[in-house]
């Protein structure tokens, strides 16, 4: 499966070969004793940072490479599914979805002061939306920032927080007008992790083992009001426009699981024998192969197409936002496929710990529910594209 000349440069594929090899040695000699643990260190965090994991799309004036564009993302994320890990990738780089509101919308006296800390991979940022009572409905959170004198007092609860326990910084998405209905009186705030009255619980999960999720509880967390992201009320615009990289990001990453899962197949296929000859000889377990490599085809299609979209402003818009969430679908989609294919195609040793294919299988819901859920990116859609 080759990539298509015309979206790439040779900068491009350097960075996907500094991946691979930051890949191949820091991660996947170790990565199943990782997720049997449920962890991994904090210094890979520097070494991601060593060859430009952190700081890709981030303001260079505090340690980020801004000239880059969508295409890196997808590379970068083709080159880390190959650990076929997903709880570790996301944890490692939950900067990518909880730095960007403060690389974005912070005041230059806060950004100078956190972004170095976290793209160096010193520090470990997170984002904190997602409230028990909520789930993908962002507008109905009720966490709430009461503003006295020059501090924000936060009370509230968010979970499913990916890096909630680790994490140094939280970007948090709290309620700063009490009368403010839906999206309206939503504000965001950086909240230090560390500040007193946080309490973090871990969450046992399906999948995602390495990955830190957790629970948090904020009971009358006082954050210095110059820690507010961008205007006070006007969160949710912050929030919308965080949105389109995350999902372009679980999309990327879910074609290359979705990748894995058929490389693993196509290879136990050439190499298993069952009544006289290899599984790749009978022609149903081609058939599937072919499933696979069709949906994958497509789905890259549709990831470069969206790619060199988001690199052009006069493309920006209303059917620019919805092809990203129909894009997040295929691409789940096309893992869901592809791990369920793959584990049926192995059989047994599919079912077994250690397989690649095993892990991603169940990862698969995750990915589709991460986000925004299939069902909020399907209504999404059809509202931006005016139905």
């Amino acid at each position: 499966m080759q990539y298509n000349p015309i979206y790439y440069t040779d900068e491009h594929f350097a960075f996907a070969d500094a991946v691979k090899k930051f890949v191949e040695k820091e991660i996947l000699p170790f990565v199943n004793e990782w997720d049997e643990a449920e962890t991994f260190p904090r210094e890979l965090y520097k070494k991601a940072a060593e060859v430009g994991l952190m700081a890709s799309g981030f303001d260079e004036k505090y340690g980020g490479i801004s000239d880059t564009d969508a295409f890196y993302t997808l590379l970068g994320c083709v080159e880390l599914a190959k650990a076929a890990s997903g709880g570790l990738i996301a944890s490692l780089l939950s900067h990518m979805i909880g730095a960007p509101p403060i690389n974005s919308f912070a005041s230059e006296e806060v950004k100078a002061e956190v972004l170095p800390q976290i793209l160096s991979g010193e520090k470990i940022s997170a984002l904190a939306i997602t409230e028990p009572g909520g789930g993908s409905d962002v507008a109905a959170l009720k966490t709430k920032a009461v503003k006295d004198g020059d501090f924000y007092v936060v009370s509230g609860e968010k979970t499913f927080i990916t890096s909630g326990v680790r994490a140094d910084y939280y970007t948090v998405a709290v309620r700063t007008d009490p009368e403010g209905k839906g999206p309206n009186g939503i504000s965001m705030l950086l909240i230090d992790a560390h500040t007193p009255g946080i309490t973090k619980t871990k969450l046992d999960k399906m999948g995602w083992w390495a990955s830190d999720t957790a629970h948090l509880h904020f009971d009358e967390v006082r954050v210095p009001a110059k820690n507010l992201i961008g205007p006070e009320n006007m969160g949710f615009f912050v929030i919308m426009n965080n949105f389109n990289m995350e999902r372009f990001f679980l999309a990327a990453s879910s074609y290359g699981y979705a990748k894995v899962c058929y490389e693993e197949a196509l290879d136990w296929a050439q190499q298993r024998r069952t009544f006289g000859k290899r599984l790749v000889d009978h022609q149903v377990v081609r058939h599937k192969l072919v499933d696979m490599a069709t949906r994958l085809q497509t789905t890259r299609a549709l990831l470069e197409d969206t790619a060199y979209k988001m690199g052009r402003p006069e493309l920006q818009g209303n059917e620019m936002i919805a092809q990203i969430c129909m894009l997040k679908n295929v691409a789940t989609q096309t893992m869901q496929f592809c791990a369920d294919a793959a584990v049926q195609t192995l059989g047994g040793m599919g079912f077994m710990r250690g397989m690649k294919s095993e892990r991603i299988y169940r990862e698969v819901k995750v990915n589709m529910i991460g986000g925004g859920a299939e069902e909020i990116m399907k209504d999404l859609a059809s509202r931006q594209l005016g139905f």
